[in-house]
Order: C-alpha cells, then sequence, then structure tokens
C-alpha cells in the first residue's frame, strides 16, 4: 500500500474534460493515484501523490498537471540521498 504524505498540499489537478482514456497515467504513476472508470481515468486519492511528475510527463492532452519536485516527499527523498537529516523544510 502507497504511503500518504501531508493532506491537502499536493499539487495535483486533473481535467476530465481533457481525458480521453488512454490510461498512461494509470500505467505509470508509481502510487496508484490513477484508476480507469469507465473510458476515463479518475483519481483515488490526491493525498497519495508524490508530486513526480509521471502523469504529467506521459499525459499527451494534457489533462493533468502537477508541479513535480515542490513537495514534501521530494523534500524528504532528497533529504536522505544527500545524507541529510530528513526533513520537509529542504
Amino acid at each position: 500500500m502507497p504511503l500518504r504524505y501531508l493532506e491537502n498540499v499536493v499539487t495535483l489537478a486533473y481535467d476530465p474534460e481533457k481525458c480521453t482514456g488512454c490510461g498512461m497515467c494509470v500505467a505509470v504513476c508509481p502510487h496508484a493515484v490513477f484508476v480507469m472508470e469507465g473510458k476515463k481515468a479518475a483519481i483515488t486519492d490526491k493525498d497519495l501523490c508524490m508530486e513526480c511528475g509521471a502523469c504529467l510527463r506521459n499525459c499527451p492532452f494534457e489533462a493533468i498537471s502537477v508541479r513535480p519536485g515542490v513537495g514534501c516527499a521530494y523534500a524528504l527523498m532528497m533529504s536522505q540521498l544527500k545524507g541529510r537529516e530528513i526533513s520537509c523544510g529542504d
């Protein structure tokens, strides 16, 4: 089960009107934020999003927006990679 990070802070936005149902967001999201419901994608839980940007980079119809590299999850990963104290304030 993917981890939830902070509630109500993710920059992820999805426009179902632009979605054509290609399923790329479902295929590339490492935390299963997207699922297919009928012929369109839907968000399961925005708070699961780690703002990696994979969905944004792979949506050919610009139905998704997110600011990768700005979230707490990114800060935590960078703290660990750089050998610093793990912090959201990095």
